[in-house]
């Protein structure tokens, strides 16, 4: 028996990246996964995978950043399933500029995708996680916890998961729901492949926030992300763990 048998799990972010890999992980495990994704066909392509491995994965279209669309998702969710034990907040986007040369409509993008949308889905689930005393898993990022150049926004919106997680963890802990994140760093996603460096950029920058130990695929942070999930983790509450090869070592 799967150490998430007879569990519901809700990911987001679940058609790429991390997002999959954390579905496809908790499948594993026997859960029943809630695959949403703001790309459809990329959402319904992880469900598909996660029935392949004998659980159950169900498809949505969600934009994490309008209101509306989370909390249709959340109630489509216990339509279907009656209940849910874990949310796995790992959707987020990130562009690389000067800072001085940021748009408002980039920076507002990155916050609203990042920040706002983790807050949405946590206040959209958390009655729910609350009558299964379950878990929340914010995905901050190592950039949250160190300087990391021409990412402003992004640097910003997961200090701000970072905060907004240690803030529910302390809200709602001795009500018997868990919340913690984790920070990534040196991982090979979608992210990861589309950097570019600004016009002008001083390369050298990079140097000092390379992971150890190379970059690494997406699996790593999702094997943390299911502990953090399961009750093993069971007296781990309000903490960031880093998944990041040393990265700020």
């Amino acid at each position: 028996m799967g150490r998430f048998e007879g569990k519901v799990a809700l990911v987001t972010g679940a058609g790429s990246g991390i997002g999959r890999a954390t579905a496809l992980c908790l499948a594993a495990g026997g859960a029943a996964v809630v695959c949403i994704d703001v790309e459809p066909e990329a959402a319904e392509a992880t469900a598909k995978a996660v029935a392949e491995t004998g659980a159950r994965g169900e498809a949505f279209a969600c934009d994490v950043s309008d209101a509306a669309s989370v909390e249709n998702t959340v109630k489509a969710t216990l339509d279907r399933f009656g209940a849910l034990h874990a949310l796995c907040n790992i959707a987020g986007i990130l562009h690389f500029a000067h800072s001085h040369e940021e748009t408002l409509e980039g920076w507002s993008r990155i916050l609203a995708v990042n920040l706002t949308g983790t807050f949405l889905m946590c206040r959209a689930a958390i009655p729910h996680l609350l009558a299964t005393k379950g878990a929340i898993v914010n995905t901050a990022s190592t950039a949250a916890l160190q300087a990391h150049p021409w990412t402003a926004a992004y640097s910003a919106s997961k200090g701000g998961i970072l905060s907004l997680t240690r803030a529910l963890a302390i809200e709602y802990g001795r009500q018997g729901l868990r919340v913690n994140c984790v920070c990534p760093g040196g991982i090979k996603t979608p992210i990861h492949s589309a950097f570019h460096f600004p016009p002008g950029a001083d390369k050298t920058l990079l140097q000092r926030i390379m992971p150890f130990d190379g970059f690494r695929g997406p699996e790593e942070v999702a094997h943390v992300i299911a502990f953090l999930v399961s009750d093993e983790a069971k007296h781990i509450l309000g903490s960031s763990i880093r998944v990041d090869g040393g990265m700020l070592t």
